[in-house]
């Protein structure tokens, strides 16, 4: 664990997108490979809620994938370095995470799942990059570092702990916690519980009705990807953005409003280095959505709740 300057016990590890993005790459088409696998069984959830993947106690997995009269699933074991498959009929495969390319990954992962009799067709190239090489051509992706992996993944356990503690105070419409593999980022998102008028925003290589049933309803939206400064980015944005939201005041102070993305953002590195990292993400997360709520006029009361109200009923449980 040397070559990133961590100690393994290190509770918000610090990655450097330097030393990883050739990794990062590589890793990021090899989970569309396997969020369009579940996306390709896996009925229609609202805002495509059935494709992303989630954060586990040893990678990230596609959670419980229905196929005919059987259940299977796939994780992203960092820990082993394995994606690993396995069905309710007690049939298993794995393949290895090591430097390959895309389209060996992709071969090795469809063959595994034809040996489990999981019959699968899924879209030939990747959504949301440029350009968009099919997975069977894709040998320029092809490295991969296991450590910087592990890393990245600890990253996320710490980002997904704090998200479900902010998701927790929402009792309206509220998207699980989850990774999204077109975008690459770890995110949740609050809905007022009104309907938005209709995107026309874009993204690379993914039909404007894709992103036209995601933001399908007013929200405001918050999460944590791999890019934009060194460590990584935390953001929050609201849609449709109210007026007065880019001048509403959040925290932390490093904290500041991209016109380019149209969102809030936090470099990681400033609430890794916080002397209350948790504390520090909770305010940028709470202050930006309190931006979007308020400037949208969003029912408060009715939308949030405190998590902590049966807390001494429950010691009787």
């Amino acid at each position: 664990m040397t070559t990133h300057g961590i100690r393994p016990t290190q509770e918000w590890p610090r990655l450097l997108l330097s030393g990883w993005t050739a990794t990062r790459d590589t890793l990021h088409m090899w989970t569309q490979v396997v969020g369009k696998i579940r996306l390709a069984h896996a009925p229609l959830v609202n805002h495509w809620w059935q494709v992303p993947l989630y954060v586990s106690p040893r990678g990230l997995t596609t959670s419980a994938i229905p196929y005919l009269d059987r259940l299977f699933d796939m994780e992203f074991d960092f820990l082993d370095q394995r994606l690993r498959i396995r069905d309710s009929a007690g049939g298993s495969r794995q393949v290895s995470l090591e430097p390959k390319s895309v389209a060996d990954f992709h071969a090795q992962t469809l063959n595994a799942l034809d040996e489990l009799g999981i019959r699968t067709t899924i879209q030939p190239h990747p959504n949301e990059v440029e350009p968009a090489i099919p997975f069977a051509q894709d040998t320029r992706h092809a490295s991969y570092d296991g450590e910087a992996a592990r890393l990245f993944w600890r990253q996320l356990l710490q980002v997904d702990r704090v998200l479900h503690e902010f998701r927790s105070y929402f009792t309206g419409k509220v998207s699980p916690v989850h990774f999204f593999w077109g975008s690459f980022d770890l995110a949740c998102t609050r809905f007022s519980g009104r309907p938005a008028p209709t995107y026309h925003g874009s993204a690379p290589n993914i039909g404007d009705w894709v992103m036209a049933e995601a933001y399908s309803q007013e929200l405001s939206s918050c999460g944590f990807w791999p890019g934009g400064s060194a460590e990584g980015t935390f953001y929050s944005y609201a849609y449709p953005e109210p007026d007065g939201f880019t001048r509403s005041p959040i925290l932390p102070s490093e904290a500041f409003y991209g016109k380019e993305l149209g969102e809030f953002l936090l470099p990681y590195e400033v609430v890794r280095l916080a002397d209350d990292p948790d504390a520090t993400l909770m305010d940028f997360l709470q202050t930006t959505y309190a931006a979007a709520a308020d400037r949208g006029s969003w029912n408060r009361a009715a939308l949030e709740i405190d998590p902590s109200r049966w807390a001494r009923s429950r010691v009787s449980w």
